[in-house]
């Protein structure tokens, strides 16, 4: 019998091979695939185009330059049957030997170019120097050139290779014709040079199309390296890793995407902390609570009625759980987006407002203080968050002071910013403190002795306000000698279309 694993590995080796098979069908149809397929179809179709229009103009220049030969002869034929005969000093008239015998003696043929002529319907015995004579023995080709009575252009193929024919035929005073003057190119060798010249090109074309495939290939994988990047942080934040970030350079579009998606993930980590953070707080928070109404319930016999003393400390501890809850949700709050509701505000009227609202707080010497007033600056800001912060700020100035202490509200201008604060005559706060107080749940020595029964929620509350405006939470003091709590806003409104 084979051992309990060997199923398994049976199974795993066709399990495996499947799956890199199809990692390998992926990579084929990845984007760096797609993106090298396309380049090598868009540079073949536009390399393959230059060597059929290179080719094309070769051709049209051999066939210009073919033309223009076979015209230059007939019209130099022309002027020269014009003239007069060098042997005897009197115009050719209708001597074609003669007229013949001169041109063919006068003129040299170009490379690939000959002369021919025919009298009385039959090749005579004038011809250029070299002139293939494969023309002459067509019979078909020959009587057609000896016989026509108007220029004749004829392209054939002959057993010396392809021809292009001019003939002109020179007539008598009586029209009859005399004998026909024939000027052949024979371009095979330029047509050989054109096809030479067209190989070289693409061959030369194939190297540089599988150089720059090979340069395509590698310059995507460059390119998509962030996108991979991408991808793997995704998948780490997948399996739990929300601290994978990936690196970013230079300032092109995949940069910006880069610092985007990990500005996104510094968001999530955060969010992901604070939810933490939260449950932790609130299970730790109100676990003391919970077992104190639950100690007292349980002493309870059944049937028999709870005593005074026993609703009392479990609706207190009640309406502390209650409000836990009401601060902690304006914690958790202060990281969703709608938090705010962004309006006009008008900075000396909210300090006017708190100030009115905070002399039911207790019996203290309130005063309004500061530069500004009514009417004097307006920001952008939730005028009831703004509102919340400060009542937050005078209610643990009361806290700390007593009857008949000063308690001091205002605001002012500090450069781009606006300070609107809270002053007290309290204890103060001590140096190792001053950052402690703004954490969730954390409390000073002087906020213990007098609050055995705060949430610690105040200033972190305070602080999530003054952040969400874009500003933050300031603090002044010295052990002893009071202290002044500000929050901290900017005149102008962060712009949301700032890059991260």
């Amino acid at each position: 019998m084979p051992p309990a694993s060997a199923p398994s590995s049976a199974v795993s080796g066709p399990v495996g091979e499947a799956t890199r098979a199809r990692g390998r069908v992926a990579r084929l149809r990845g984007v760096r695939t797609r993106i090298l397929v396309g380049s090598v179809v868009l540079l073949s179709l536009a390399l393959g185009s230059s060597v059929l229009i290179t080719r094309q103009m070769l051709l049209v220049r051999v066939d210009e330059r073919i033309e223009d030969e076979l015209v230059q002869e007939v019209e130099e034929l022309r002027e020269l049957a014009q003239g007069t005969n060098p042997d005897t000093g009197e115009p050719f008239a209708d001597d074609v030997d003669s007229i013949f015998r001169t041109s063919m003696d006068r003129n040299v043929p170009a490379r690939d170019e000959a002369f021919y002529s025919f009298v009385g319907g039959r090749p005579s015995q004038y011809y250029s120097i070299d002139a293939p004579l494969g023309l002459l023995d067509d019979e078909g080709l020959a009587e057609r050139l000896s016989t026509a009575t108007e220029p004749l252009r004829i392209d054939t193929d002959t057993p010396d290779g392809p021809v292009r024919i001019l003939s002109v035929p020179t007539v008598a005073s009586d029209g009859a014709v005399l004998g026909t003057f024939v000027v052949a190119m024979y371009p095979g060798r330029e047509l050989d040079e054109v096809d030479e010249v067209v190989r070289t090109l693409s061959l030369v074309i194939g190297v540089a199309l599988a150089v720059t495939s090979l340069a395509a290939w590698l310059v995507a994988g460059r390119v998509l390296r962030p996108v991979r990047e991408l991808t793997d942080a995704a998948r780490a934040i997948d399996a739990g890793e929300l601290g994978r970030r990936i690196q970013v350079g230079g300032h092109d579009e995949l940069a910006v995407l880069g610092r985007t998606f990990n500005s996104m993930l510094d968001r999530i980590d955060g969010a992901f902390r604070s939810q933490r953070a939260f449950l932790d707080d609130v299970a730790h928070e109100l676990r003391t609570p919970i077992t104190i109404a639950r100690g007292h319930l349980e002493l309870l016999d059944v049937g028999e009625e709870p005593s005074p003393d026993t609703v009392q400390v479990v609706t207190e501890e009640l309406d502390r759980m209650g409000r836990y809850v009401d601060d902690l949700l304006v914690v958790a709050k202060a990281a969703q987006p709608d938090f705010l509701q962004f309006s006009v505000v008008d900075v000396g009227e909210v300090v006017d407002m708190v100030v009115a609202r905070a002399r039911a707080l207790g019996e203290r010497d309130w005063v309004r203080g500061g530069t500004l007033d009514a009417g004097d600056e307006l920001v952008i800001g939730d005028e009831g968050r703004l509102v919340q912060a400060l009542l937050a700020l005078a209610t643990n100035a009361v806290q700390h002071t007593h009857d008949g202490d000063r308690i001091e509200m205002g605001a002012g201008l500090d450069g781009d910013t606006v300070r609107i604060w809270v002053r007290d005559t309290g204890p103060g706060v001590a140096p190792e403190e001053r950052d402690r107080i703004f954490s969730r749940f954390s409390r000073g020595a002087a906020s213990r002795s007098h609050r055995p029964g705060g949430t610690g929620l105040g200033l972190p509350i305070v602080a999530a306000i003054a952040e969400a405006h874009g500003g933050g939470v300031a603090l002044d003091s010295q052990p002893g000698e009071g202290a002044t709590f500000a929050v901290v806003v900017p005149r102008r409104p962060p712009d949301p279309e700032e890059e991260p």
